[in-house]
């Protein structure tokens, strides 16, 4: 009897696919999940707009003689906590709830391809936040130099890194329910850490210092020294100690289940 393949034609010959494309399925797939969530949107796109446009158009006080140059940095540093820090760690937390996580890490996907995944969707977020956010500022009445934009968009990469490792570690440790909640009250409480950077003079330095310390005040001044051409060190110490401690933890206590 004759067949007409040859023999060992039809072997299985299992084996996952290349790296970078296994990276890239999975950051479109986090990447969509991101923009068709509408709490996430609502964190991401409606939240950082409203601040930005009330802010600039409101007659408050005590955001100094050119408030624009103020407040787009200041909306620029919320964008990114939301997104990084507190949308990620919801996602992440719920994720593992239901079983997504378990289930994606027993693919041919590693541990870091899932992680990278979802990393790499936030940058991308961040960076539709930053375009759209900066594009209305600009319709405002800002008017930033181009070397201070290049700074600005170091400074946000920054900042995103710190806080997506933040958000990695208080999804991937914590119950979905805690996470939920601390994950709301951690932003109220670094947005209001964040805003004392921009505050009046008046505040005590040690105050404004302390609020340097905490990752949204760092990088809200870090931000804001970039877009005036200069650079924080100080501020970029903090954000890569934050980032740092924040890594090594969520890849020591980081859970599927």
């Amino acid at each position: 009897m004759t067949t007409r393949f040859p023999a060992g034609t039809f072997t299985p010959d299992p084996r996952p696919n290349a790296p970078h494309l296994m990276l890239w399925a999975q950051t479109r797939l986090e990447l969509l999940l991101l923009l068709r969530n509408g709490e996430q949107l609502l964190l991401t796109m409606f939240i950082p707009i409203t601040l930005l446009v009330g802010l600039c158009l409101l007659p408050l006080d005590g955001l100094g003689e050119h408030r624009i140059d103020n407040v787009v940095p200041a909306v620029m540093m919320v964008a990114v906590m939301s997104t990084a820090f507190t949308g990620q760690a919801i996602a992440v937390g719920f994720d593992r709830r239901y079983g997504a996580l378990k289930r994606i890490g027993a693919t041919a996907l590693p541990k870091w391809g899932i992680i990278a995944g979802k990393s790499a969707a936030v940058v991308i977020v961040v960076a539709i936040q930053a375009l759209i956010l900066g594009t209305i500022g600009i319709a405002l009445g800002w008017r930033p130099e181009l070397a201070g934009l290049a700074l600005g968009a170091v400074a946000i990469a920054i900042g995103t890194v710190t806080f997506a490792a933040m958000g990695l570690l208080l999804g991937g440790t914590l119950k979905a329910e805690i996470v939920l909640a601390l994950a709301n009250i951690l932003w109220f409480v670094m947005l209001g850490i964040g805003s004392i950077v921009f505050a009046s003079d008046q505040l005590p330095d040690a105050l404004r210092f302390a609020a340097r310390l905490i990752p949204s005040g760092a990088l809200a001044h870090t931000l804001r020294e970039a877009l005036d051409l200069s650079i924080d060190w100080f501020g970029v110490a903090v954000l890569a100690v934050w980032a740092a401690a924040s890594g090594w933890a969520a890849s020591r206590l980081f859970r599927f289940t």
